[in-house]
């Protein structure tokens, strides 16, 4: 089998979470990246690997595999070592629920296509899409905040890195790259910067990308 092609893009956090996953499980893959800015996502090439016309999109030979959470679902599978999911049951589902605050509540809002959408029918300029993005941050990170008061060790789901972590980590830089406060959020600033300080994640990390401008 060929070596596997993530397509993605430096700043995207969907492709940042793949990004992390292969690392910490130590899957070599080769990168190919979709230039969001310049509307590559929306080509014939790209829309005939993710007819979404989105990133992130896993490829291996003949099959390719779209949605970040479905390809960390993936790698999880084929590659079960070291594991991106606790061993019970309730930890599993807790790891599953901040993962998915993440991708279904925070991300979508906030994707590229909305927020070109905001400004393409209701004049929204710079300063008013980051504070939308704010506003859905902030109210995401409240709940995974008051989750992780009662899951957190070092990482999010105990001293494991899980699922949890590798969707909250790129959101966090999504956060900071529009200027939210933090301090509302102890817990994640702590969990994340755990999660930062390990070589999988400074690999993954959307500046370490040789695409980044």
């Amino acid at each position: 089998m060929a070596e596997p092609i993530l397509f993605g893009y430096w700043r995207s956090s969907a492709a940042y979470r793949v990004r992390i996953a292969a690392n910490v499980k130590g899957i070599s893959y080769a990168a190919a990246f979709v230039h969001l800015r310049r509307g590559e996502q929306r080509g014939a090439a790209n829309l005939a690997r993710n007819p979404a016309g989105l990133v992130p999109t896993w490829s291996e030979d003949d099959f390719q595999l779209t949605q970040s959470l479905a390809i960390l679902e993936y790698l999880d599978e084929t590659n079960p070592r070291p594991p991106l999911l606790p061993s019970t049951p309730r930890a599993r589902a807790l790891a599953r629920e901040i993962a998915l605050v993440v991708v279904c509540d925070i991300h979508p809002v906030g994707n590229l296509r909305v927020l070109e959408k905001l400004t393409t029918d209701f004049g929204a300029e710079a300063t008013q899409r980051a504070a939308w993005n704010r506003h859905w941050i902030g109210l995401g990170f409240a709940a995974i905040e008051a989750r992780l008061a009662q899951t957190a060790g070092a990482h999010a789901i105990g001293d494991q890195i899980t699922l949890a972590d590798v969707c909250l980590v790129p959101q966090v830089y999504n956060a900071r790259r529009f200027e939210l406060d933090l301090a509302a959020y102890p817990t994640i600033e702590r969990v994340d910067a755990v999660a930062r300080a390990l070589v999988p994640f400074q690999q993954a990390s959307p500046e370490a990308q040789f695409d980044a401008e």
